[in-house]
């Protein structure tokens, strides 16, 4: 991309890779260290009214995941319980935004935000200034951000180069939340929850389109959801929802969407919901916890499980087909799998936040129920706060995972083992301009301790060349096929462990707090002899040297330690 001058001070607003790969004022330097479309049974009698003359008309891109055409955006119509009132306003006005920097459009009483905040903390409408970058214009119902968290947000809700002319992206990202200042204000009458993890997530839609009163006849924009949750699936399709109506009626549809989610029932652990949302109705499945498996095989759904229909809150979104992202790699996914399970770092590049973003969050699902030990960013950009922590040129942590898209990293991060580029296959001669690494698995470290599955490998490449419904049929087979491995690694330490729980013996005579007897690698190796894991390993040797590698992981240390809560509590329940 070229830096085009059209005057003092003026950038082509098309131009916006120039932001990323330009150092920021406000960026940590190299020396600091600081620390689906998912269609739902609709309303019934329900018409929304769309203005005649459509905004804008977009361009398909193989990088965007979530598309549509201005024209396909239909009347809501048809079935199910929820009261209209409860997911549409009665009058949609065309109040489109226009750069209003006015964070108080609508009144919302703090009974309702309290109740908002149970899923997500707001929305954040980001825009482009030709002389600044990505900028945030406002937050959605009031809610204070510094400027760092500002500059963070507004960064990571903008793709780093685009790919289209017109169009929409949907990506997300996640940022670490550093304490704030006892001086700061708290934006509002009411004081934002703490994080759950540490980290805020981002679930971003971002669009082009033609403006005749921009000075380069474009308007770039970013309306972000703000949630503690890891609700990939649920927020993407949240956000997809609402994104084409924001673009037309402004600010009125975020306080219709506000008022939805104000209405939603309390999240609660392994819950299944039917969730009012903008005319619609979301099926959704809560899992039980942060590292729980949510496997369409086990949903709780009244039908049998359809991505397009029902919203596995936890797990990847899967329009577009997750498999997508991996043709160029398919044959090398059992060993980016034990990558992850021996937590290994790995960048994934690809040249789009949505394909990054999306193939992140798959990864880190395949590890489940195995605890996640480090940080993993779905779209990670140079003006992060961590930046300097994360790529620098120590060694990269243990476990992190980062998708980054701005090929700057892939010459700064020249000593990480581990690249996985994503996207299809490139065929021989075609006239594809191609920036960064070319897609597929490059390693310099790993050799596979278990043999893959060559027949399904078959099927997953067969399913490339087909359908979409294949290529989505596929994608869940593949997912399902390493969470069964994820469980087969268990088993032998699962089996090891009930042989540490105290018989009522045990428990009888001894006065302490009841616990596991202490983990001996010794006695664990022995039962790993007689009762060898079910996974194709190569040899009993590299069974041996992959669970040796595997306990030696900060992940197992966090998965131990909760089963050692998981015992202590039933044995005290025993008592």
């Amino acid at each position: 991309m070229t830096l085009e001058f059209h005057g003092a001070n003026e950038l082509e607003e098309q131009d916006i890779g120039l932001f990323y790969s330009l150092p920021s004022s406000c960026t940590v330097s190299d020396t600091e260290t600081s620390s689906a479309f998912i269609p739902s049974r609709q309303i019934s009698q329900v018409h929304l009214e769309l203005p005649s003359r459509h905004a804008f008309t977009f361009l398909k891109s193989t990088s965007m995941s979530d598309v549509v055409e201005a024209q396909q955006i239909q009347p809501v119509l048809h079935q199910r319980t929820l009261a209209r009132s409860n997911t549409l306003p009665r009058r949609v006005q065309n109040a489109s935004w226009h750069g209003s920097t006015d964070t108080t459009a609508f009144d919302f009483p703090d009974g309702k935000i309290l109740n908002m905040r149970q899923w997500m903390l707001g929305f954040v409408v980001v825009d482009f200034d030709l002389d600044l970058g990505p900028v945030v214009r406002a937050v959605y119902p009031p809610m204070y951000l510094s400027p760092s968290e500002k500059e963070n947000i507004a960064f990571s809700a903008f793709p780093d180069s685009l790919q289209f002319d017109q169009g929409t992206e949907v990506h997300s990202f996640r940022i670490r939340v550093y304490p704030s200042s006892p001086n700061e204000p708290c934006g509002g009458t009411l004081k934002p929850p703490e994080p759950l993890d540490g980290f805020m997530y981002g679930y971003s839609y971002f669009s082009q389109t033609r403006d005749s009163g921009s000075k380069r006849g474009y308007k770039q924009l970013s309306l972000v959801l703000l949630a503690y949750h890891q609700y990939p699936a649920l927020f993407t399709s949240v956000v997809s929802k609402l994104g084409p109506f924001f673009q037309t009626h402004g600010i009125t549809i975020l306080e219709t969407a506000c008022h939805n989610i104000a209405n939603w029932q309390t999240p609660s652990p392994g819950l299944t919901l039917e969730l009012g949302f903008l005319g619609s109705v979301l099926q959704v499945e809560l899992p039980t916890s942060s590292d729980s498996q949510q496997l369409a095989e086990t949903a709780s759904f009244d039908q049998k499980f359809d991505p397009r229909e029902h919203v596995l809150a936890s797990s990847v979104p899967f329009d577009p087909p997750p498999i997508n992202l991996f043709e160029a790699s398919l044959s090398h996914l059992w060993s980016v799998w034990e990558c992850l399970m021996l937590c290994e770092p790995i960048l994934v590049y690809g040249p789009s936040p949505s394909m990054t973003s999306q193939a992140v969050w798959w990864l880190r699902d395949l590890i489940r129920p195995v605890p996640l030990a480090a940080d993993i960013r779905p779209y990670f950009t140079i003006h992060d706060r961590d930046h300097a922590l994360l790529v620098n040129r120590a060694a990269p942590k243990a476990g992190l995972i980062i998708g980054v898209t701005n090929p700057f990293f892939e010459k700064s991060c020249t000593h990480w083992p581990h690249i996985l580029s994503v996207g299809r296959k490139i065929k021989q001669g075609a006239a594809t301009v191609v920036t960064g690494p070319s897609a597929g698995w490059t390693t310099k470290t790993h050799r596979r301790y278990i043999s893959k599955d060559r027949q399904l490998l078959r099927r997953l490449e067969q399913a490339c060349t087909g359908s979409e419904s294949d290529r989505l049929q596929a994608s869940l087979e593949l997912r399902r096929h390493f969470c069964s491995r994820t469980n087969a690694v268990l088993v032998p330490l699962n089996r090891y462990l009930n042989a540490l729980i105290p018989s009522p013996a045990e428990r009888d005579a001894f006065l302490g707090p009841r616990r596991l007897k202490p983990f001996n690698l010794t006695d664990f190796f022995s039962s790993l002899r007689s009762n060898p894991s079910a996974l194709p390993f190569k040899s009993s040797s590299k069974q041996k040297e992959f669970y040796e590698r595997w306990l030696k992981t900060p992940a197992f240390g966090l998965w131990l330690a909760q089963q050692e809560v998981v015992v202590r509590d039933a044995l005290r329940e025993k008592r």
